[in-house]
């Protein structure tokens, strides 16, 4: 979908963090940065079919993005099998909008080809702790992001799923991954309705520093923050109000504390050790 938002960089920054005013945008702007500044998820996608060409580009170009050390512990599994993807979107409770995706892409940590070259040169493997699983997923999540940038730079909307590690096994069995590879996150790709609302973030003040890390005003720019969201872009509906009720003052660092107060993933670290990982 073509933008025809005629906002400056200046405004997206201030429609994001409200505070703003502080960035210099006088010589700085252009496409990219403006495309990154007001990229949003997208969850409602066409029918138009995302060709294969334009994903395997768009693969290729994530995969050009940094890697640690050279060690190049990531990869792409693109679900270009219509009944692939309606088994992984069924594997994703809670979802229902995977379905309708017309691509999906699993990004995977892969810390195996490291370890077989290690087997064909005959030299150990020294780093057998938890680095190693870390390194992994750092590399994977680099690629997924500039996949992200990437696809919104060419018109496509991107939504990732993390719930693709509520249930790794099935999700392993299903895209055949070998010990030392998992999911770290799906990713689903499609040509959007609708231009993406530019969502608030926190203020840059208590999430960017100089020198050092500092969070004197955290309390209160939060709590702003909620005010904001609340009177801008309020949530639809509350999380777990069979537990907590319903809340008249119900912002995002309420929603955050309702949404991580249920247990989610606790088996995750079993499932590393699994295949291989130790996290110590």
């Amino acid at each position: 979908m073509k933008r025809t938002d005629t906002k400056t960089l200046q405004q997206i920054f201030e429609a994001r963090y409200g505070d703003a005013a502080r960035l210099n945008t006088a010589n700085v702007d252009g496409d990219m940065i403006r495309s990154m500044a007001q990229r949003g998820s997208c969850r409602d996608f066409l029918d138009t079919p995302v060709s294969d060409a334009l994903v395997d580009i768009l693969c290729a170009a994530a995969l050009a993005s940094p890697t640690k050390s050279d060690l190049q512990q990531r990869d792409i599994i693109v679900l270009k099998s219509p009944d692939q993807r309606h088994r992984l979107s069924a594997l994703v409770a809670g979802q229902s909008w995977v379905a309708d995706a017309p691509m999906i892409a699993v990004f995977c940590g892969n810390n195996r080809r490291q370890r077989l070259i290690h087997d064909w040169h005959g030299i150990p493997f020294a780093n057998d702790h938890l680095d190693a699983f870390f390194n992994a997923t750092t590399d994977a999540a680099i690629a997924l992001g500039a996949f992200v940038t990437a696809a919104d730079a060419v018109g496509l909307g991107c939504c990732p799923i993390s719930a693709v590690r509520n249930r790794p096994e099935a999700v392993s069995a299903l895209l055949d991954l070998p010990d030392h590879v998992f999911p770290l996150a799906g990713l689903a790709i499609g040509y959007p309705c609708q231009s993406a609302t530019i969502a608030k973030r926190l203020p840059l003040r208590v999430t960017c520093h100089t020198d050092r890390y500092r969070e004197s005003t955290l309390q209160e720019t939060v709590r702003t923050y909620d005010d904001d969201r609340r009177a801008s872009q309020p949530y639809a509906q509350q999380r777990h109000p069979e537990t907590f009720g319903q809340s008249t003052t119900y912002g995002w660092s309420e929603d955050k504390v309702r949404q991580y107060s249920q247990a989610e993933r606790a088996d995750f670290g079993a499932y590393l050790r699994a295949i291989g990982f130790r996290l110590d």
